[in-house]
C-alpha cells in the first residue's frame, strides 16, 4: 500500500501539481483546499508527509502546523511548509510552531524533492532512536518570543502526562536557559537565532536550547550565582555594571533531573523524568 501524503494548498492549480509530484515519489495524495477540518483529516489518515501552505481560507496554516505537533498521535508526521511568504520572520515563525521544512515559492522539482526527503529523514531518525516524538523551532533572540515557546512547551509538558508541577519546573528551567542565551550567547541581537529541541521518550522529556555564540565555560561563570556562595557573583556584577541577577543557572540546575552543556557551552540539555531521577533509579527504568 502507498503511504498517504496531505496536500493543502488553496489554489487548485498548485495542489494538482504538488499531488502529481508526491505521486511520482511513491505517495498516495489527498489536497484539502481549506484550513478546516485538516487536523482531523491528519488524526484519521495518519499521513506519512503533509505539504502545508500558509494562507488558507478559514485557518492558519501556522495553526494548523502547530496542532498537528501538539498531539502526541501526529507529533511525528513529518510537516513541509510550501508557502510563498518569504520573509526570515515568516520561516522563524514556521519553524517555531514545529514545521520540518520551509520551502518558499516558486521552487524547483528537486527543492521540493530535498525538502520531503529531509522531512522523512527527520522521521526515521526518530523513530529510529526511539524517541517518541520530537520538534525543533527556532526563535529570534527576544524574549517575547521565548515567553510564547514556553506557552507552547507547557502544553506538550502537560499533555506528555508530566504532572502540573514538574511542567512549571521545566517552563520555568527553560525559560531561564532560554534567556541566558538570547542575553548571554547573543548579546540581545535580535537576529541572531536560538534553537529549542523538545524530545519525549519513554521515561523523560528532554529539551535542548542552543544559541549562535562563543560559547563559555559553565564551571567558571564569575558573574553568575553558585552553590557554595550564591551571592559572590554580586560584587562582580556590580563592578561590571551588570543587572542584578545571575541566579539563572543555579535555579534551572535545581529544577530538572539533569542539566549538562556541551563541550563548547553554547548548548544546554535538560532532562526531566517523569517519575523522578530517584524513582527511575530504584525501578531500573
Amino acid at each position: 500500500m502507498m503511504p498517504k501524503a496531505l496536500i493543502v494548498e488553496d489554489e487548485a492549480y498548485m495542489g494538482e501539481l504538488l499531488a502529481e509530484i508526491v505521486r511520482q515519489r511513491g505517495f498516495e495524495p489527498t489536497v484539502i483546499n481549506e484550513g478546516y477540518g485538516v487536523t482531523e483529516w491528519v488524526r484519521a489518515h495518519r499521513p506519512k508527509l503533509v505539504l502545508l501552505d500558509l494562507m488558507l481560507p478559514g485557518r492558519s496554516g501556522y495553526t494548523i502546523c502547530q496542532e498537528i505537533k501538539l498531539q502526541r498521535e501526529t507529533n511525528l508526521t513529518p510537516v513541509v511548509i510550501v508557502s510563498a511568504r518569504d520573509q526570515h520572520r515568516d520561516m522563524v515563525k514556521g519553524f517555531k510552531v514545529g514545521a520540518n521544512f520551509y520551502l518558499t515559492k516558486p521552487f524547483s522539482i528537486d527543492q521540493l524533492y530535498a525538502a520531503i526527503d529531509h522531512a522523512m529523514q527527520w522521521r526515521e531518525r526518530v523513530e529510529d532512536s526511539g524517541v517518541q516524538g520530537e520538534i525543533h523551532f527556532e526563535l529570534q533572540s527576544d524574549t517575547r518570543y521565548l515567553d510564547e515557546l514556553n506557552q507552547l512547551l507547557a502544553g506538550l509538558f502537560l499533555f506528555s502526562g508530566l504532572s502540573e508541577d514538574k511542567a512549571r519546573q521545566l517552563t520555568t528551567a527553560v525559560r531561564e536557559l532560554g534567556a541566558n542565551a538570547i542575553e548571554w550567547g547573543h548579546q540581545k541581537q535580535i537576529e541572531r537565532v536560538v534553537t529549542v529541541t523538545y524530545r519525549i521518550d519513554d521515561d523523560k522529556i528532554v529539551i535542548t536550547i542552543r544559541d549562535t555564540g562563543p560559547g563559555f565555560d559553565p564551571a567558571h561563570v564569575p558573574h553568575a550565582a553558585n552553590g557554595e556562595d550564591p551571592m559572590a557573583h554580586m560584587d562582580i556584577r556590580a563592578k561590571n555594571g551588570l543587572r542584578e541577577g545571575g541566579f539563572g543557572i543555579l535555579l534551572a540546575r535545581g529544577l530538572v533531573d539533569e542539566m549538562k552543556y556541551n563541550e563548547q557551552g553554547n548548548e544546554v540539555t535538560l532532562v526531566k523524568y517523569f517519575a523522578g531521577k530517584s524513582e527511575c533509579e530504584l525501578t531500573g527504568v
